[in-house]
Formats: C-alpha cells, sequence, structure tokens
C-alpha cells in the first residue's frame, strides 16, 4: 500500500502550521509590549515576569532598551510569518509557474527579514553579554529566544541567492512569453 501525498496537502498542513507559528509569535510580542507598559506604569514588580527584574532594578532605561530590542525580534518573526501565511492564504503559489513576480518579491521580503532577525538578535544577545559583564543577572539567550543570530543571518543570505535565481528565472520565462 502506497500512500501519495500530493502538494496540495503539504501546503494545506504548512498553511495551518504557518497560522500556529504566526498567532504564537504575535502573542510574544504583544507580552513583551504589556508587559513592559505594566512594568514602567503599574507594577515595576511585574519585570520578573521576563525574569528581568535584576535589569529593572539595575537601570529602568536599559530595561526599556531590552524589551525593544526584544519586541523588535518578535515583531520581525511575526512578520515573516504574516508573509508566509498571506502567500499561502492568497494561493499566489503557483506550482505550474512558479517564477512569477509575487514569489520573487515573497522570497525577497523573506530574506531581509531574516536578515533583520539575524542583526536584531546579534545586537541584543552583544547587550546581554555586556549587561553581564556590569554584574547585572540577565537570563539565558534561549529563555529569551534570541539565539542563532547566525544562523537567521545564514538563512537570510541563502533566501537572497534564491530569490536572485528566481529574478533570473522570471526574466528567463518573460522572454519565453515575450518570444512566443
Amino acid at each position: 500500500m502506497e500512500i501519495k501525498i500530493t502538494t496540495k496537502q503539504i501546503l494545506m498542513v504548512l498553511h495551518i502550521l504557518s497560522w500556529i507559528i504566526f498567532i504564537g509569535l504575535c502573542i510574544e510580542a504583544g507580552s513583551y509590549i504589556s508587559n513592559g507598559i505594566f512594568t514602567l506604569t503599574v507594577h515595576p514588580q511585574n519585570a520578573g515576569y521576563l525574569e528581568l527584574l535584576h535589569l529593572y532594578e539595575f537601570d529602568a532605561g536599559r530595561y526599556v532598551q531590552e524589551l525593544i530590542l526584544l519586541t523588535i525580534i518578535a515583531v520581525i518573526k511575526a512578520v515573516m510569518f504574516y508573509q508566509i501565511v498571506k502567500i499561502l492564504y492568497n494561493k499566489k503559489l503557483n506550482v505550474l509557474q512558479p517564477f512569477n513576480s509575487e514569489m520573487g518579491r515573497f522570497i525577497f521580503n523573506l530574506s531581509y527579514l531574516a536578515i533583520g532577525i539575524g542583526l536584531f538578535s546579534y545586537w541584543t544577545v552583544s547587550f546581554n553579554k555586556w549587561l553581564v559583564n556590569q554584574n547585572v543577572k540577565m537570563p539565558n539567550i534561549e529563555n529569551l529566544h534570541i539565539g542563532g543570530a547566525d544562523v537567521w543571518i545564514f538563512m537570510g543570505i541563502v533566501l537572497l541567492v534564491i530569490a536572485q535565481i528566481f529574478k533570473r528565472g522570471i526574466e528567463i520565462q518573460s522572454e519565453n512569453e515575450l518570444t512566443i
């Protein structure tokens, strides 16, 4: 007995997974924003929720800087998955004719977002290392979900190369259409 999984089924599963991840990332970004606002305006002890109470006690400005960096990373990740959800929802993926301008733009956007996530992650990790050198007790990088800056930058560069290949494929396809 042979089980055949079609491209349409795989795309449906990926669409569902993308929605789940997108919603989770939106919740993460929203929790950073709401927690920061609540901590700064109502209850400073709430900084312990993100294990950043020691940072808040060290310097509230540095706490805000850390929260802004964490929020930017979470928002860019959410935007990335929004792009994925949007292209799957609008059914812009044409398997028969994959080299279209919409797909090229999509891959370029993903590459820029991945590079952005990598750069902001690197910045945040460097900032956290500096804070640790200032004797501020900081949570692990893994707990803050900011590790892997090198992987994000690598993925962004790979996507950028693929986007350039797609761009060339679009040019060749449009030349062939004009020839006919």
